[in-house]
């Protein structure tokens, strides 16, 4: 089997590591940020396609995510307790009238629902929330131990000296790919202490969102396009905890944790091909967790190609 270099750990990156561990390939991954300094790391992690193309294999990806997701969450108590994945419950509103959403069909038992008020439709459906602090420690354990090693270094380029190098730089596939169509779009997010929320909600519009997680809710957002500052913004903070909290007035006075800024990889459409020796697979947008895995699994046949 090949001996691979994978660039980047957030958690497309590491999901390809561990495909290709399991496939039989020597792998090691290097990454200027490790997995916790990523931007996976501020996601609030719930399935769910976003800023993210072509549909058609955006659900193709997803699809296969979910699965690899509810497997997980549904499987060994204690494994997916490790990794931080559960099934949660939630709705999505809208303040129009709207045909089911072009992913539907990747999620069983999505139903229209009444919407609260204020709102004039919504619908509902069980998905995969990831905990990313647990889910990227759990990553990283499965790299080691089939095998594989990850190694903070700082690239100026793609490496060299390996079969096959699997560029998930993410953002940084602008310096290193030299691909200038990749831009940021920065989501600012606050944790608030967890209050007793059982279920998430979603305003597109916004992006309104609320991620109740095991100790804490993830509450965005912002998609600022081609903003590169990872500072959160106090005033910005206020706005977003007003609009979640007119959707879930339960966070009324709930006690803020911390603040985060994460830039989403933008692209026109997800790049996922081979160039030579080279495998690149990024611009996947605000759908990294979402499709983590069906992205892998591809690199795994491009990979033995």
């Amino acid at each position: 089997m090949s001996r691979v270099l994978v660039v980047g750990a957030g958690v497309v990156g590491l999901s390809c590591a561990v495909r290709l561990l399991e496939a039989g390939h020597r792998v090691d991954v290097v990454a200027r940020d490790l997995p916790g300094e990523t931007t996976s790391a501020v996601a609030a992690a719930i399935w769910y396609p976003y800023r993210a193309w072509p549909q058609d294999q955006v659900l193709a990806w997803g699809s296969r995510t979910f699965e690899v997701f509810t497997a997980l969450a549904t499987g060994d108590s204690a494994e997916s307790e490790r990794a931080g994945v559960r099934l949660v419950p939630g709705t999505e509103v809208l303040a129009d009238p709207a045909a089911d959403p072009w992913w539907a069909g990747a999620v069983p038992g999505l139903t229209r629902t009444q919407p609260p008020a204020g709102y004039r439709d919504a619908w509902s459906f069980a998905t995969p929330v990831i905990e990313m602090p647990l889910y990227l420690r759990w990553l990283t354990t499965r790299v080691e131990e089939l095998g594989g090693t990850l190694t903070r270094l700082n690239l100026s380029g793609l490496p060299t000296g390996a079969d096959v190098v699997v560029n998930a730089s993410g953002i940084g596939a602008r310096l290193l790919g030299a691909d200038l169509s990749v831009s940021p779009v920065a989501g600012q997010v606050l944790y608030v202490e967890q209050v007793g929320l059982e279920r998430w909600w979603l305003d597109g519009a916004g992006p309104t969102y609320v991620v109740p997680r095991s100790r804490d809710i993830v509450v965005g957002g912002t998609a600022i396009e081609g903003e590169w500052s990872r500072t959160p913004s106090p005033e910005t903070a206020q706005e977003i905890l007003a609009r979640a909290t007119r959707l879930v007035p339960a966070l009324a006075g709930a006690r803020i944790v911390r603040h985060k800024v994460g830039l989403r990889p933008a692209r026109p459409s997800v790049r996922l091909e081979r160039e030579g020796r080279v495998i690149h697979c990024y611009g996947h947008g605000g759908s990294g967790v979402t499709l983590s895995w069906g992205c892998a699994d591809e690199v795994v046949a491009l990979a033995a190609s």
